[in-house]
């Protein structure tokens, strides 16, 4: 289906999500895959979340290079090239009409029988949704974070690559579920050796004496996106950052920390498990927040 084809496929209020599934534009209300889909049964399949502003997409080359990357950890055919996806994506932005918004890309290992195999399940499924996301609200924003360290570790390296961003995230749902509990904002998961890996939706960056720190992706972090646009604005800042294991004491310790993540933009934290910043939304926070809004184009 061509660009301007697929412009035209569907008529849509300024509230509705909508999708491309598999070719074809239509309200996510009305897009549906099998029940024996591979992807629901086991979370066999991978994704990327992308952010657009003023209508264009940022980043997606890089989103488009990651999710590819870890379909073929997983050995999952692709059966969309870079350009179909990048050319559907826009067509998708375009019909919905929004200058700002989420965009899920979702690819599963499609439909099959029951079992683990994943050899029979021929026909991968491919759908992009663009809708609206707020992972905090405006009054968190303001006032900070309030984050708490969950007892649910991250997966390791040696049993699932941070790399690989699969459909699983049970695991992350959990320590999110403790937050729930806690009444805080957002949890902090360690790895098996008790250092800092990320948190459930997004990176971790702490500031301390005026230097930039964050976890090394094989301490169990997601190789970020905005994460690593993070570190290339404080490189061109000229504020000093570098990848270190970091400890529950450096949390605690921080002269500021905020959260980073394609949904979440960045947060400024306000304490961790009752420990107050010593700066909450400080110095190097906001010049980077400024930074990152003239990069995107947001307001």
């Amino acid at each position: 289906m061509s660009t301007s084809s697929l412009k035209q496929a569907v008529t849509q209020t300024a509230a509705e999500p909508m999708c491309w599934l598999n070719g074809t534009i239509m309200p996510a209300s009305e897009a549906s895959v099998s029940v024996l889909d591979h992807g629901l049964l086991y979370g066999d399949g991978v994704f990327e979340g992308i952010r657009f502003y003023n209508g264009k997409v940022f980043k997606l080359a890089e989103h488009l290079q990651r999710l590819f990357d870890s379909a073929k950890i997983l050995q999952l055919a692709m059966p969309y090239n870079g350009q179909q996806l990048t050319d559907a994506t826009q067509a998708l932005i375009d019909a919905c009409q929004w200058p700002n918004g989420y965009i899920r890309l979702v690819v599963t290992r499609g439909q099959g029988p029951m079992g683990l195999d994943p050899r029979p399940c021929h026909s991968p499924n491919v759908f992009i949704i663009v809708g609206q996301l707020s992972v905090v609200g405006d009054d968190i924003r303001k006032r900070g974070a309030k984050v708490i360290i969950a007892s649910t570790r991250r997966l390791g390296a040696d049993g699932l690559d941070p790399r690989i961003k699969s459909l699983n995230y049970l695991n992350h749902i959990l320590a999110r579920m403790e937050a729930n509990v806690a009444g805080a904002d957002e949890a902090i998961l360690l790895n098996a050796a008790g250092r800092v890996a990320e948190g459930s939706a997004d990176n971790v960056f702490v500031v301390r004496h005026g230097e930039l720190l964050t976890p090394p992706v094989i301490e169990g972090a997601l190789a970020g996106i905005t994460r690593q646009t993070i570190i290339d604005l404080a490189n061109t800042l000229n504020i000093p950052c570098k990848e270190v294991a970091l400890a529950p004491y450096d949390l605690f310790t921080a002269d500021e920390c905020f959260l980073t993540g394609t949904g979440a933009e960045l947060i400024p934290v306000a304490s961790v498990d009752g420990r107050e910043m010593s700066h909450c939304n400080g110095e190097i926070t906001q010049r980077l927040s400024e930074a990152y809004k003239q990069l995107t184009g947001a307001s």
